[in-house]
């Protein structure tokens, strides 16, 4: 009869990786928790029915519901537009893609507000294009058109950054299978590459949707701030805090780091739950063959 076999002991942790780990967790609480923590006493230091009421204050919807429509919308056309960016760049070489991979990176490098002018400059009253857009009957500057352009701008890069590395490490043997074995290009996409590239892709994403919802500088600047308009919920933070409605503001900014830490959290959830899922699959796939 077999003897049970004695648990591993754990292994003691090295006073420079203790270190280590404090001197992350302290970092995390100054940059994170500190800020979290202030903005949780800002919001509720008058009480829960103060809080509740600068949110139903109807500027204060308003400008919740415009932030969010831009960040799912912004989101959505990054995620479509920044995955098509990302399959080009990795799987193909053409004249001109250092120079396309150089621009994709520059709202990095460009501020917010200097994007913003620059589509003033462009769509505003003497712009470049204000006769083509005015030809088609849209209007950009002071309204949802450029919100959304200045949105989808700042945010652009995440899908395509996130999603490229992954395609270059799993490479294009699979696909060339595909193919061989009569599958379309769609086909071999849907069924091969996106699932490979499904975690960048929702990474990308949730980065994406978190930049659009935290956006200042280019919507105060191409929106203009107006109240129940253009004024979106970071603009609305800094129009309170300009009124000196701290508790009005500190509300909103909860609201978003609430709405953004939730988004991150799901998103880890549901992978997770998928790594749960593939590891009770792999018993039994072995136990069948």
């Amino acid at each position: 009869m077999m003897k049970p076999e004695k648990p591993a002991r754990t292994a003691r942790r090295r006073p420079g990786e203790i270190l280590a780990v404090g001197a992350v967790v302290l970092y995390a609480v100054l940059l994170l928790g500190i800020p979290l923590a202030a903005v949780l006493f800002g919001a509720f230091s008058e009480g829960f029915e103060r809080f509740r009421t600068e949110l139903l204050r109807p500027e204060a919807v308003s400008a919740l519901r415009l932030t969010i429509q831009l960040a799912f919308v912004s989101a959505a056309i990054n995620g479509c537009f920044g995955l098509i960016v990302a399959v080009t760049l990795a799987r193909h070489r053409f004249s001109g893609r250092s120079l396309l991979n150089g621009l994709v990176d520059l709202p990095f490098g460009v501020s917010p507000v200097v994007a913003g002018l620059a589509l003033l400059l462009l769509f505003g009253r003497g712009g470049w294009l204000e006769n083509v857009v005015s030809a088609v009957g849209l209007r950009v500057v002071f309204d949802w058109t450029g919100l959304l352009l200045a949105t989808v701008f700042v945010s652009l890069p995440f899908v395509i950054r996130e999603v490229i590395p992954v395609l270059q490490q799993v490479g294009t043997a699979h696909e060339e299978a595909a193919y061989v074995l009569g599958a379309k290009p769609w086909q071999a996409f849907w069924w091969i590459t996106l699932p490979a590239i499904r975690w960048a892709f929702v990474y990308g994403l949730i980065l994406t949707l978190a930049r659009s919802l935290g956006e200042f500088g280019a919507v105060l600047v191409v929106g203009g701030g107006i109240r129940g308009i253009t004024q979106t919920a970071t603009v609305y933070i800094y129009h309170s805090l300009d009124v000196r409605n701290e508790v009005g503001a500190f509300s909103m900014a909860l609201v978003l780091a609430v709405v953004t830490i939730a988004v991150f959290l799901g998103a880890e959830a549901i992978k997770r739950r998928e790594e749960r899922r593939r590891a009770g699959e792999g018993p039994t796939r072995q136990a069948l063959r």
